[in-house]
């Protein structure tokens, strides 16, 4: 259990319920929309979640070699920090994660599209590649996008349009506008996540040279920022429910929307590093509660 412990804190599991979401809104329209394949659905579960733990690694060894994971730190400590797990032994780790992420990414294109659709094979094996290279390169290499106040746009687009978008064009092969809408609000939302941790760490960040849009923003300016985050995706989901109102389960998110009003109280008054980390769970997982509302909200008629 001793050598297994550092590995699960490595792989950071309660980061996966946040990096799930979009497969939850894509699959639960698509269902809504009469196309739903189980296989297509746990392939595009584990797939999600394979990506989301080399990104985890990927980040870890990252800031580990790079030193930005140091005593100034807030948070849970980090597995190369620690010196619980070598570099040496994280890239081994890195590369055996890459090939299940191929294998498992190969297998879920060709089981949505098949021989007969060698256009939208090709398209997702590209958008697969550009997967690991977000994962790989936020935080690794000469040059990581994520120490150049790039994260939040990689976030949005990876987290939000293409999770819920893509997901839902696995089981339909086409885009319908109803899904932009969610997917925007999800993508805001966990941008919130990114940024979140950006303030928490936004000192400790700055000393090591590690240059975060809460970085370039300030902490106060971090916060207005947060909270049209957060504030801008919940307008959103109350759009998308009104123009695409079909009975009143639609508006079942709204349960999200109470702890996610307690987080924005929580962040006003915040000050210190901790109390940022303490609402990085609350913002996580409510915002996998609204994706599984908003989903099920659709689909209970």
């Amino acid at each position: 259990m001793k050598k297994i412990k550092p590995w699960l804190s490595a792989m950071r599991l309660r980061t996966l319920p946040l990096s799930v979401s979009g497969i939850i809104i894509g699959t639960c329209f698509a269902y809504y929309n009469g196309r739903f394949d189980p296989w297509t659905f746990v392939l595009a579960i584990l797939t999600t979640i394979s990506l989301q733990v080399l990104s985890n690694l990927a980040n870890d060894y990252g800031d580990g070699v790079k030193g930005t994971d140091n005593e100034d730190r807030v948070g849970p400590e980090r597995a190369i920090q620690s010196g619980e797990i070598t570099p040496e032994r994280m890239m081994e780790a890195i590369k055996l994660n890459i090939v299940i992420v191929i294998i498992l990414s190969l297998a879920l294109i060709w089981g949505a599209f098949g021989s007969t659709n060698s256009l939208f094979l090709l398209l997702f094996i590209i958008l697969g590649g550009l997967s690991v290279y977000a994962a790989l390169n936020y935080t690794m290499g000469d040059s990581p996008y994520g120490y150049k106040a790039l994260g939040d746009i990689f976030v949005f687009v990876f987290f939000g349009l293409l999770s819920s978008i893509g997901s839902y064009f696995l089981y339909t092969l086409r885009i319908d506008h109803f899904i932009i809408l969610p997917a925007i609000t999800l993508g805001l939302l966990s941008v919130g996540v990114l940024n979140l941790n950006n303030m928490r760490d936004l000192d400790a960040d700055k000393k090591v040279g590690k240059i975060t849009l809460a970085v370039k923003l300030g902490i106060e300016r971090a916060k207005g920022y947060h909270f049209f985050l957060i504030i801008g995706g919940m307008l959103c989901a109350i759009v998308f429910s009104i123009l695409y109102y079909v009975e009143p389960y639609n508006f079942l998110y709204l349960i999200a929307f109470i702890p996610l009003l307690i987080h924005i109280q929580k962040i006003r008054i915040a000050k210190q590093p901790n109390d940022f980390d303490s609402q990085l769970k609350m913002l996580a997982l409510s915002t996998f509660l609204f994706s599984l509302l908003l989903g099920v909200g659709y689909i209970l008629y």
